[in-house]
């Protein structure tokens, strides 16, 4: 796989708010334009406070309803391995805050197993990549992304990607179940460093004076061992949506005013 990626952009706003209302509309836009070439497109949801804002405002946009969602497919970048009920989902956030907002089919819809759904931990993790598999192309054994969202946590890690964990550095599976977790729930499942960097678009979402630290390191170049954010890089753009309060000693030229 090549190494080659479009350089890191930072994009800031004013507040919380407007970034997630930024990005929501940002990612109409892109949406849009490949449903009006009769485009399929897989997109990669990402849990979380900053990813839950994010489809909470675009759930809440008119622009909603301009997009021909059966050509769309939606995914998730990890999972917390809990029942099907338990409202720290990832899968049932995004459906009370988007999926259930649009006319997307639901076999368009790729939700990890839950805990109760008769299939054990690693079984789910088998199983969600066998589905990758099914929409995967010539090169991989997954679908062609065109934008994986991402939240940070003030640790740097992204999806469920623990700094100095053996998850970050698996270059063999495209899913993993991940055990005794250093933030609750414990047990999740969550997809690998090459899945996510064969998006074509990876956008990072970072709002809050505590995701600072881990913004700066992930630009300035930290191992993503140590700091899984920094290892994030789409094909052809990556970006960081941040709030003024994460952007605070951000490089001025490193944010793109016009993006």
């Amino acid at each position: 796989m090549s190494e080659f990626r479009a350089e890191k952009r930072v994009v800031v706003s004013s507040d919380a708010r407007a970034l997630a209302e930024g990005v929501a509309k940002r990612f109409f836009q892109r949406i849009s334009s490949r449903a009006t070439d009769g485009k399929t497109t897989h997109v990669l949801l990402t849990g979380g406070t900053a990813g839950t804002a994010v489809l909470q405002a675009a759930g809440e946009s008119n622009a909603r309803h301009e997009v021909d969602w059966s050509r769309v497919h939606f995914w998730w970048g990890d999972e917390r391995f809990v029942p099907s009920n338990d409202p720290a989902r990832n899968e049932t956030a995004a459906r009370e805050a988007f999926l259930s907002r649009i006319d997307v089919p639901e076999a368009n819809i790729h939700p990890i197993a839950a805990a109760d759904s008769g299939r054990t931990h690693d079984e789910a993790a088998a199983d969600y990549a066998d589905e990758l598999a099914r929409f995967g192309t010539d090169e991989q054994a997954w679908p062609r992304f065109t934008v994986t969202f991402l939240g940070v946590g003030p640790d740097g890690h992204i999806a469920s990607l623990f700094p100095d964990r053996s998850e970050i550095a698996d270059t063999e599976h495209a899913v993993l179940a991940v055990r005794e977790s250093p933030v609750p729930p414990s047990e999740r499942i969550t997809l690998t460093r090459p899945v996510i960097n064969s998006s074509r678009r990876v956008w990072l979402v970072l709002p809050g004076t505590d995701k600072a630290s881990a913004l700066g390191l992930a630009l300035a170049g930290a191992s993503y061992h140590s700091v899984p954010a920094a290892g994030a890089k789409g094909r052809k753009q990556t970006v960081f949506f941040v709030d003024e309060a994460a952007a605070q000693g951000v490089p001025e030229e490193l944010i793109d005013p016009e993006f």
